[in-house]
């Protein structure tokens, strides 16, 4: 049964809605790397098992998250923490897990936001540890000299059980980070240390991504290298290419990088038989929002109107619908209603 919703689940979040001019007609074919070089399975339902299995109640979680830079979007974009926040939620309240944000400082004020828009609180991580009252945020140095000790530090302070990447951008085969057309961001930091941290401490790691450039996408770096619009160039003299060379244990490729989350929180609720670890529509809203008032704009003109990753918000409420609703029909009791005659016969 979780491979029969998991594959309606997969299918909608992998519903392909770009502008003709980005890198477009591609989500689909990843999508099927991605699930063939995973065995096969659903991507979805094999993501929410392992951390149903990995992750016990008071187990720290960490969700790595953060894209978009000054001059273009100072503090990000509206894909990446609304998701992250949809994951902290469902953790939280369906595996009784201790969120861990885990992003740069210009990245943190969207990621705070929306989480406490998802109704969960941003606490000190002693507190949110000791007695589970929402989840932390921990911010990465400014300079890249210092990361790879702070990621140690990280995994000796907080002992996670998974790490999660959602919409965080990767380094390439020449160790840069890119927007997925090729360009090179200024001033940003490569946080991929923690998921060296991850291997080394044989902690669960997942990926989600929906452009080649994300950490997760390096399962299928070969694959990337030949087919991405961006596989073997950039916007600048020299460049080899976008796809990043991170990995993680499970890589889940969406249209958009929140659905994916989005698919992933449905997964849970299905195996934990609580169709509200999906936000409702007007939840979605109110995290988007939150999102975009706190600096993580809409990365396509760089505003903060109600859109994410050039799709209008209100399509995202209506996956998060679609979604509630898939779970809602599969954990509830086989009822053929009143005019189908008995189940039995």
């Amino acid at each position: 049964m979780p491979d029969i919703i998991g594959d309606t689940v997969d299918r909608l979040i992998t519903v392909e809605m770009r502008n003709r001019a980005m890198n477009h007609g591609i989500i689909r074919q990843i999508y099927d790397e991605a699930r063939r070089e995973g065995g096969g399975r659903p991507i979805t339902a094999r993501a929410a098992q392992a951390l149903a299995d990995r992750v016990k109640p008071g187990d720290t979680v960490l969700i790595v998250t953060g894209a978009g830079y000054a001059p273009e979007a100072p503090n990000g974009e509206s894909d990446g923490p609304p998701g992250a926040a949809a994951l902290a939620r469902a953790l939280f309240w369906g595996l009784r897990a201790v969120p861990v944000f885990v992003t740069e400082p210009c990245h943190a004020p969207p990621v705070v936001a929306s989480s406490q828009a998802a109704g969960i609180m941003v606490r000190d991580y002693p507190l949110a540890k000791s007695r589970r009252m929402g989840a932390a945020l921990m911010t990465s140095p400014t300079e890249q000299h210092a990361v790879a000790e702070w990621a140690a530090g990280i995994f000796e302070t907080c002992r996670p059980a998974a790490i999660i990447a959602i919409e965080r951008l990767g380094p390439n085969v020449d160790g840069i980070l890119h927007y997925s057309t090729g360009v090179r961001p200024e001033g940003c930091v490569d946080l991929s240390p923690l998921f060296d941290e991850a291997r080394k401490h044989d902690v669960l790691s997942i990926g989600i991504g929906d452009n080649g450039n994300e950490i997760g996408f390096g399962r299928i770096h070969g694959f990337m290298q030949d087919f991405h619009p961006y596989c073997r160039r950039c916007q600048y003299d020299g460049g080899k290419g976008v796809p990043t060379i991170v990995a993680t244990d499970i890589f889940l490729p969406a249209s958009i990088s929140n659905w994916g989350a989005y698919g992933i929180c449905a997964m849970l609720a299905f195996l934990c038989k609580q169709q509200n670890l999906v936000q409702t529509p007007e939840l979605e809203r109110k995290i988007v929002t939150a999102c975009l008032d706190a600096g993580g704009w809409e990365m396509r003109y760089c505003t903060s109107r109600f859109i994410v990753d050039g799709t209008e918000g209100e399509s995202s409420m209506a996956i998060v619908q679609l979604l509630r609703d898939m779970v809602r029909v599969n954990i509830a009791p086989p009822d053929r209603g009143l005019s189908h005659g008995d189940i039995d016969r």
